[in-house]
């Protein structure tokens, strides 16, 4: 199982220069600390035999700037300069391949839930990481449950911005799935209907047809999740969004999660139920064979979602720093 422990690199960009990872720190009494006032974005760079390559940097950079603006949290700097400082994070490191976590916090010396005035840092941090849900995930599938934890309901917290306390409730979710020997949970939005797992959005095939939950049942607006859909449809399956009752799952074809962390990984077992042949199905696989080629150069990147790490440093070198 990947827990992500060990993948530490050599630097951090903070707010425009990259510093040495010792040197990324913040205050104890940081407002982020105490009320968890962060957003974030997790963003894979993947070796390719044109060299290290982001995938879909632009679109994770525009929804790490909508969770800023959702929660009212200013920044000063542009997404281009951002695309162009996790490049910088990534040739920095002297990396081939990385995760890439760009963090915005509040940080300061008070104490207050009220944040005007509150400092405003942001981070981007490269990590070494291998695969989320475990190395024979993506072959295998995996076994996950359904969790007695819940997505928070419309009008609590927004579901769209990829907020630092949105994940209390992913951690609980997780820890529960784990101490049950599952790998993962699956989470119910507030009305009962399937939502997402505790990092990663969801699908489900029945009788050759994609369904996913909408973006009103609590999930995150998927990256991935939107790159799965473009890819089935060109595939010539039918993708529809909608609520998902809980028992849809046991009896679904085929199930798979899908996430920057996760990738296209397949879920053999639900509850303990199995899910069709007990091993990933034709359509996910015929969509984990485009998304990973793609992702990682071996397939023509024909919707321009890889953003070559060499060519943008070369072309803008030292900007951001």
């Amino acid at each position: 199982m990947s827990d992500g422990s060990s993948g530490r690199t050599q630097k951090i960009w903070r707010d425009g220069q990259l510093v040495p990872w010792e040197d990324a720190t913040i205050h104890v009494m940081s407002h982020v600390v105490h009320y968890g006032s962060s957003v974030f974005e997790g963003i894979r760079c993947y070796e390719t035999p044109a060299g290290p390559a982001v995938f879909r940097l632009p679109e994770h950079i525009r929804r790490l700037l909508d969770s800023c603006k959702i929660y009212r949290m200013p920044i000063k700097h542009t997404a281009e300069s951002l695309v162009q400082a996790c490049l910088d994070t990534v040739a920095g490191n002297e990396l081939r391949a990385c995760y890439l976590r760009p963090v915005v916090v509040r940080t300061g010396e008070q104490m207050g839930v009220y944040s005007a005035d509150v400092p405003v840092e942001t981070f981007i941090i490269a990590w070494k990481w291998g695969h989320y849900l475990g190395d024979d995930a993506l072959r295998n599938g995996v076994d996950v449950c359904v969790s007695t934890w819940r997505r928070s309901a419309p009008d609590t917290l927004p579901a769209l911005a990829k907020a630092g306390g949105n994940y209390l409730s992913s951690q609980l979710s997780k820890t529960e799935a784990r101490m049950n020997r599952y790998v993962e949970g699956i989470m119910l939005d507030a009305f009962g209907y399937v939502s997402e797992g505790s990092g990663e959005n969801l699908f489900l095939v029945r009788d050759g047809v994609v369904y996913t939950p909408p973006l009103a049942a609590g999930i995150l607006q998927g990256i991935t999740r939107d790159s799965v859909q473009r890819i089935a449809r060109d595939l010539g399956y039918e993708v529809r969004e909608q609520n998902i009752p809980r028992e849809m799952l046991y009896i679904a074809d085929e199930l798979f999660f899908s996430g920057t962390a996760a990738e296209l990984t397949p879920i053999r077992s639900v509850d303990r139920i199995q899910i069709g042949a007990g091993k990933p199905g034709p359509v996910t696989l015929a969509i984990q064979e485009q998304f990973m080629g793609i992702a990682t150069g071996k397939i023509e990147d024909r919707y321009g979602w890889l953003t070559l790490v060499s060519d943008v440093v070369t072309a803008g070198a030292g900007a951001g720093r």
